[in-house]
């Protein structure tokens, strides 16, 4: 009986075993975890506090200052809470910081279900939570590329996104659905999700190396900004999410929509914050199985034109289905600048500088998103809610075409799944 040998890997093949699966990766199934309860969590209260402190006031300038409430707080502490993760122990924070927001959230249902609630109360509680946000999100987003190798980074991106958002989809309709027994429900639950989210992340397996312990100075925070300057690609990413949602998010008038423009109450409220999931969730599942690794930086700047369109659809419509549509793929949009922008700050960013940069990341984020509610709120109080929201779709447009002039390597960008640290 002859035998053969295989034969042997062709010259400048790499021989390598394919990558294990995901869920494979020591600690990457419980970081998924807390991620997922704890976006629930927040998406239910997000509805909850949308919907009472409406019911309270009936003002537009009331939904502005919840969103003013909580980026306050995260502007003011994200910075020195990107230091702390870049010298303190990074899963201890993000373990603190979860145990408070489930606090805050029993102590706002044990107020609504003893019928106390007053309009300071959510602002108080919305601070908090903020607070808390501004030390747990740079951690936590410190947490992926330590878990998964720099070539998987794209494709747990992905899955981490998609739950995120399948988080986001069933939050605000089940939020929707609690908020008829009560606000105290909504919170009670959200109480429980970040409880649940606390344990979690106790399960992560990370590594904590000590480092020197170097004061908070204005130092440390310039040589970031140089860091930036130096990666037009990232800075021109993290800037353009900043704008576009800033002018051209619609979901702070939601609740307006929900109630004055569409009549369809808060079971319609908790299905508009959910359209937008829903389509995020699709575009994540299908960048799990097709990775952006061909034209990614075109591919963003036309998902950001995308988003300003389908804002500006939703501003204009007055059919609950249409709505919901372009809510949907407005969130569809969002995910491919997501992923670009995840993989150009987490994937090429030393580590001993981590926190920093996702500090700096978070804040634009932060304020595209509560102040972006600010924003509406104020303008809408001003030219109504639907002009509010169509100023904002075009103004979406015009960064997106200034932003591909102003940022050209980004414009160019082709591949994620090669992206290392400097």
């Amino acid at each position: 009986m002859s035998t053969s040998l295989p034969p042997a890997p062709a010259q400048g093949v790499d021989p390598s075993p394919p990558p294990a699966p995901l869920h494979r990766h020591p600690g990457l199934v419980a970081f998924l975890g807390a991620r997922t309860a704890s976006s629930f969590s927040a998406c239910v209260q997000a509805v909850a506090v949308g919907w009472q402190i409406y019911a309270l006031t009936h003002s537009t300038m009331a939904l502005a200052l919840v969103g003013l409430a909580q980026f306050l707080p995260m502007a003011g502490l994200l910075l020195p809470a990107g230091h702390a993760a870049d010298h303190f122990n990074r899963r201890r924070i993000v373990v603190t910081c979860q145990g408070i927001e489930a606090l805050s959230a029993l102590l706002m249902a044990a107020g609504a279900f003893g019928g106390w609630t007053a309009p300071w109360m959510i602002y108080a509680m919305v601070m908090v939570f903020g607070a808390a946000r501004a030390f747990e999100m740079p951690c936590q987003q410190t947490f992926l590329p330590s878990l998964v190798p720099a070539h998987v980074f794209p494709r747990a991106a992905a899955v981490s996104s998609s739950l995120f958002q399948a988080a986001a989809v069933t939050g605000p309709s089940l939020g929707g659905l609690l908020y008829g027994a009560g606000a105290g429900v909504c919170y009670l639950v959200c109480a429980m999700g970040f409880a649940c989210a606390c344990v979690s992340t106790l399960r992560i397996r990370l590594v904590f190396a000590p480092r020197p312990r170097v004061p908070l100075s204005v130092a440390t925070f310039v040589e970031v900004m140089h860091f930036l300057r130096a990666r037009p690609d990232m800075l021109g990413a993290i800037s353009l999410d900043l704008f576009a949602v800033l002018l051209g998010g619609a979901t702070a008038m939601l609740p307006v929509y929900a109630s004055d423009i569409l009549h369809a109450g808060p079971l319609g409220l908790g299905l508009l914050r959910a359209a937008p999931a829903i389509g995020a969730v699709l575009c994540s599942v299908m960048l799990v199985w097709k990775p952006l690794n061909h034209r990614a930086g075109r591919r963003m700047f036309l998902s950001v034109a995308i988003f300003g369109v389908a804002t500006l659809v939703f501003a204009l419509s007055r059919s609950m289905a249409v709505s919901i549509i372009a809510l949907a793929v407005l969130g569809a949009a969002d995910v491919v600048s997501v992923v670009v922008r995840s993989a150009l700050v987490q994937l090429r960013t030393p580590d001993s500088m981590r926190g920093r940069v996702s500090a700096v990341n978070m804040l634009f984020i932060g304020s595209s998103n509560q102040l972006g509610e600010f924003e509406s709120g104020t303008v809408a109080s001003l030219i109504g809610p639907v002009a509010a929201v169509a100023l904002g779709g075009v103004g979406t447009l015009l960064i997106t075409a200034a932003w591909i002039r102003m940022f050209p390597t980004l414009w160019r960008l082709d591949r994620l799944d090669d992206i290392t640290p400097d």
